[in-house]
């Protein structure tokens, strides 16, 4: 053979190699091709009948408050003292923390109705230090996050979500009192319309603070109606009463509801001026006070006292809760249920201690938009 042809040939067996490892090649990812979308198939339904799914909460989580009979918080307790229980059945606690001054975004609710204008200085100022309190300036970690919602005849977030206390403070001082009470929906407005806080409801915490005395003629929605949307939204509801001395306040069961069933309570300051007054009824005056006269230096103590032992207890309620969580452990036959009942237990405390959380909670997503019914 020339040597022309034995190059040529070279070419030609050069040019098939090449040929058969592309075909190789090219067999090689069509196979990982076939094989992957064989994976990726779903498989075929089995003939046996399937495990009905049932859709649950991941979590449950629980602030509990521990104070003995004179109101003084028990701060040492462990995740042993503890025993929580879900519509009877006794649960895993699987989250315990009793760290101080934890996350928390507070919404500060005011009422600006008619009814607050009797001792309005008395109670913007308590509205006032309760947001010094709970968003220190010389904070820096900015752990506490709060909110402005006001309320007369109609409800308005009048501060968005912020760790300063200035923007909140300065609005309280330009408020005037007047007009209807809406409270509901300001309560339904500071639960669902604030700008919320990365890691909300787990960390940081929701916690509402409401400033009035629980009435409420101009809402849309019903106190049972706030009172599920707390609990969906894991809010605990604080209230500062407005109602003075003397005055029978016939809301007062609306605000120990609101509090009561979302695992808070109701501070009186202006209620409990002659509490520790002894004999206070023998010097009785045409006000309507017996012992410290309105507009004496006397009495103007006493209700500051009153304010800061308000102020107080909330900020220091707020700040020492335990934290408990758990993962629903159900039966599996029990059928499927609207709300779910909370018991936590202390063994290991005296009688007279009093022990403060949610109640109950709900199982399904939290409702957006309006109400369904008035």
């Amino acid at each position: 053979m020339s040597p022309d042809g034995m190059k040529r040939r070279r070419h030609g067996e050069i040019i098939n190699l090449m040929l058969r490892s592309l075909l190789i090649f090219i067999s090689g990812i069509c196979a990982v091709a076939l094989a992957q979308t064989k994976t990726q198939t779903p498989s075929q339904k089995p003939e046996a009948e399937p495990t009905p799914f049932r859709v649950m909460v991941n979590e449950v989580i629980v602030p509990v408050t521990v104070t003995d009979y004179k109101g003084r918080f028990i701060s040492d307790l462990n995740k042993a003292d503890f025993k929580i229980f879900e519509d009877g059945r006794e649960q895993k606690i699987e989250y315990f923390s009793r760290e101080h001054n934890q996350p928390v975004v507070v919404g500060f609710v005011l009422d600006l109705s008619s009814s607050s204008r009797i001792h309005w200085k008395n109670f913007q100022e308590t509205a006032m230090q309760m947001v010094w309190a709970l968003l220190p300036e010389e904070s820096k970690d900015n752990k506490y996050s709060g909110f402005l919602v006001t309320y007369a005849t109609e409800a308005e977030l009048a501060v968005n979500t912020t760790s300063l206390p200035e923007p909140i403070v300065d609005k309280i001082r330009t408020l005037k009192p007047g007009g209807g009470a809406a409270l509901f929906d300001a309560i339904a407005m500071a639960l669902t319309k604030h700008k919320q806080i990365k890691g909300e409801p787990i960390e940081p915490r929701r916690v509402l603070i409401v400033f009035g005395d629980g009435n409420d003629n101009a809402s849309k929605y019903t106190v049972d109606q706030v009172i599920e949307l707390a609990q969906r939204n894991l809010v605990t509801i604080y209230a500062i009463s407005t109602q003075a001395f003397g005055f029978n306040n016939e809301t007062q069961e609306t605000l120990e509801r609101l509090t009561g069933e979302t695992g808070g309570h109701v501070e009186y300051p202006l209620n409990s001026l002659y509490k520790d007054v002894s004999g206070y009824l023998s010097n009785p005056s045409d006000a309507g006070n017996y012992v410290y006269e309105v507009g004496t230096g006397g009495y103007e103590a006493q209700i500051a006292a009153g304010i800061t032992r308000a102020v107080q207890g909330l900020v220091s309620d707020i700040s020492t809760q335990y934290i408990l969580r758990y993962t629903p452990d159900v039966d599996p036959d029990a059928k499927e249920k609207v709300t779910h009942r909370i018991k936590v237990e202390i063994p290991s405390l005296p009688a007279g201690v009093s022990i403060s959380y949610r109640k109950f909670y709900y199982p399904n997503g939290v409702p957006q938009g309006p109400p369904a019914s008035h």
